[in-house]
């Protein structure tokens, strides 16, 4: 449980930073993010997640 912990903090603290530091960067890419169709955003998710599996499943050996 602490390991989940420990990650959404990591996510929370890059989110911060990536909002702290580039607020019209964030605003341009909800823009374009809006502008896709539902179908393209999901297969988006669909690569993020698998990437995120596929790195955390390297990390854990």
């Amino acid at each position: 449980m602490s390991q989940v912990i420990l990650a959404l903090g990591l996510v929370l603290a890059v989110e911060g930073l990536v909002l702290a530091l580039a607020p019209r960067r964030i605003e341009d890419a909800m823009r374009l993010l809006a502008s896709l169709g539902i179908d393209q955003r999901r297969t988006i998710g669909l690569v993020a997640l698998a990437f995120g599996v596929a790195l955390i499943w390297l990390v854990r050996g």
